[in-house]
């Protein structure tokens, strides 16, 4: 799988999801580079997605972290873990 294949999926709750979606900086972009809410709680971002949040300063929400506990979304103080899947974006 190609690095702009792969979708990014984190389980951040309905309201976090909404806001990522809806409020964050990245949510004013154009579609191939917002966070998408997939309903239940869930978010996806595709590789563009992703490299868009990672521009994002440490203390806004989207913004992407990755280190030794893996890569993760943070909304507020809470970090969730992206995970690689195949649904596509």
């Amino acid at each position: 799988m190609r690095n702009l294949d792969r979708t990014y999926v984190a389980e951040v709750g309905a309201d976090n999801a909404r806001l990522l979606a809806t409020e964050s900086r990245t949510a004013v972009l154009a579609r191939e580079y917002r966070p998408k809410d997939l309903g239940d709680g869930r978010i996806s971002l595709n590789a563009l997605a992703l490299g868009a949040s990672r521009e994002l300063g440490e203390e806004e929400d989207g913004a992407i972290t990755e280190d030794a506990e893996g890569l993760r979304i943070w909304v507020g103080d809470d970090a969730y873990e992206l995970i690689v899947t195949d649904i596509g974006s």
